[in-house]
């Protein structure tokens, strides 16, 4: 773990909707190269930590960490949850995920984005594993706050951590990068549409790019 990190800026002067939109099949094999290895938590961004239910459970380490907010993306009604935390000073933000490629995750977005921005002091982001809801979430609000397209957003979080969220998560990230472009640009482009997959003859994904 690092005691401290930098984050590294996007040039507010570039044109990040400019940088292509790599396919799912493509985002995987980037997923899939690089760092692998996951500690219980890891730092990824500046007082952001993201990692697995064990870490979540242990009082004693999220003490070490100062950890103040956590936020679990596989909150249960059967296993703890704010109660866990009472008598201390953290912040608890559940939401039930399910690690599947048929859950939507995307209204989730913005609401932990949010959470996560105004927790920046020193927040635990967690999942069962810490590699596929949690890690989706924290590439959502590197996107949506830090202006990051979804590949500057996963080498990011690989540079910290293995993550490997599933299929149908990447297509919502997916989406998500389109809509954030279009919205920087300022104004919906009328050029030709295309699909995000390279093999755009056999396409399921539904997702289009300006």
């Amino acid at each position: 773990m690092h005691d401290q990190l930098t984050p590294v800026p996007v040039d507010p002067g570039e044109d990040a909707s400019n940088h292509p939109i790599l396919s799912v099949f493509e985002l995987e094999r980037l997923l899939y190269t690089g760092k692998t290895a996951c500690n219980h938590a890891d730092e990824v961004w500046p007082g952001l930590y993201l990692g697995d239910q064990d870490i979540a459970a242990n009082r004693r380490e999220l003490t070490r960490l100062r950890i103040t907010h956590i936020l679990n993306a596989s909150h249960s009604k059967w296993r703890g949850g704010a109660e866990y935390y009472e008598g201390t000073s953290i912040r608890y933000l559940g939401i039930e995920a399910h690690d599947s490629p048929s859950f939507d995750m995307s209204p989730y977005f913005y609401p932990a984005a949010d959470f996560i921005h105004q927790a920046l002091r020193r927040i635990l982001v967690h999942c069962a594993v810490g590699v596929s809801r949690s890690a989706t979430l924290v590439l959502a609000y590197l996107m949506i706050r830090h202006r990051m397209t979804l590949v500057e957003a996963i080498k990011t979080v690989k540079d910290h951590r293995g993550i490997i969220p599933n299929r149908g998560f990447l297509h919502q990230l997916v989406s998500l990068d389109n809509s954030l472009r279009l919205k920087r640009r300022g104004s919906h482009p009328t050029n030709e549409l295309k699909c995000c997959c390279l093999f755009a003859g056999s396409c399921t994904c539904n997702i289009l790019i300006y």
